[in-house]
């Protein structure tokens, strides 16, 4: 067997499902070649392996590449005079109402230029990519007109072609109702359906369709007129659902067969039964439960019972979850909801993949899928959850080796 790489003396956490917790490997050995997997397995099984380079790890633990599946990556300014005021009191609704908010980074966004918007989504991506993320999903909607839109989901192209890290693209138009529309709420629903995504799509800019459904936000009438021009476009649909409260988002998500429905802390068991149906993942955002300080987490109990795939993400954004570190949203996930050090890293691997559509290409170490390899400094799997702050990142490999 020719290849490109061969990693040894090093322990795999495939994240492959099955008995063995992490789909762990003691003593393993890697071969890679054409930035695929082409062998994984135990050291003493390897092949006759004739390898351009050879590689020991000194007994570190390689995971697949850490994937980020919700962020708001791409955005001008900042909002930390909100985080004072939620500490004075304030709720995210009354500032939302008074103007600030979503709409206060859409004036930020509007105002920076492609270039500026790609130099300080490149710092955060910094955070991420230090914390073994090789994948990142990155949403618009701080544009919310055409211009600016279009703007962002071309820096999130730029992004996935100059930042070291494979980027997944979401529409998310319905995100809020711009001040310039704000008596004429229809008329913007109109623009960011028949004419936005439209534009975007035939730009290339777009893989999957995101909206906001909250009584604060979009209902779900107006969010299944958008996700009836994405079927029709041929993308899929995924969904802010249920943060703040029940309003049907989790149904909506599953009638759609969204690829995830996300945050869901107000999801019910009937809502939570038919994404298990529908096959929806559930994608948990332990960042913006904590900057928000809210008390009702999702029903992880009710996810487990009825099947649903958890993921993990950062929800990296100027003003809920400003996260931009992969390994904080997995502590969090574990101490605020309760999950498992292994459904934590699952669900920044293969159930991250899952819910960005992925999980053909990335999220589990396994012959075929893409050599995106994160490479720690740990002596088991649990301490990607347990630290917090401290640097496990050894190396990654993706095409290249870059720290």
């Amino acid at each position: 067997m020719k290849a490109d790489r061969l990693l040894i003396d090093c322990h795999v956490a495939t994240m492959v499902e099955g008995p063995v917790p992490y789909g762990a490997i003691q003593d393993a050995a890697v071969v890679v070649a054409d930035g695929r997997i082409v062998w994984v397995g135990p050291r003493a099984d390897l092949p006759a392996v004739e390898a351009a380079e050879t590689e020991r790890l000194d007994g570190r633990w390689i995971t697949p590449g850490l994937i980020d599946c919700h962020t708001h990556l791409v955005f001008g300014g900042d909002r930390s005079a909100e985080f004072e005021q939620r500490l004075g009191g304030a709720t995210y609704e009354e500032i939302a109402r008074a103007g600030g908010g979503i709409v206060s980074s859409v004036k930020a966004t509007r105002a920076a230029s492609e270039d500026d918007l790609f130099a300080s989504a490149m710092t955060r991506l910094a955070g991420l990519k230090a914390t073994g993320v090789t994948t990142v999903e990155i949403k618009s909607g701080y544009g919310l007109d055409l211009e600016t839109e279009l703007k962002m989901l071309r820096v999130a192209r730029r992004i996935g072609r100059e930042g070291g890290v494979r980027v997944r693209t979401s529409y998310l138009g319905l995100h809020a109702v711009p001040p310039e529309y704000r008596n004429d709420r229809a008329a913007y629903v109109d623009l960011a359906i028949d004419h936005i995504l439209p534009a975007a799509h035939a730009e290339g800019l777009v893989d999957a369709v995101d909206a906001y459904c909250e009584p604060i936000a979009f209902s779900t009438d107006e969010v299944s007129r958008l996700f009836d021009k994405a079927r029709a476009l041929g993308l899929p649909v995924k969904l802010h659902a249920d943060q703040f409260s029940n309003g049907g988002g989790a149904d909506l998500a599953a009638r759609y067969q969204a690829l995830s429905a996300d945050h869901i802390e107000h999801a019910n068991e009937q809502g939570v039964a038919a994404m298990a149906a529908a096959g929806v993942a559930a994608v948990l955002l332990p960042g913006a439960y904590l900057m928000l300080r809210e008390t009702q987490a999702p029903h992880v109990d009710l996810l487990r019972r009825h099947g649903v795939r958890m993921a993990v993400a950062t929800d990296c954004n100027p003003g809920t979850s400003p996260v931009a570190s992969m390994t904080a949203a997995l502590n969090l996930a574990c101490v605020q909801f309760r999950l498992t050090p292994e459904e934590a890293l699952a669900g920044a691997t293969r159930e991250a993949a899952r819910a960005l559509g992925l999980l053909g290409e990335v999220g589990t170490l396994e012959v075929g899928k893409a050599a995106d390899l994160a490479i720690w400094d740990i002596s088991r799997p649990a301490e990607l959850c347990y630290w917090l702050g401290k640097p496990l990142l050894n190396a990654v490999y993706r095409d290249r080796k870059h720290v």
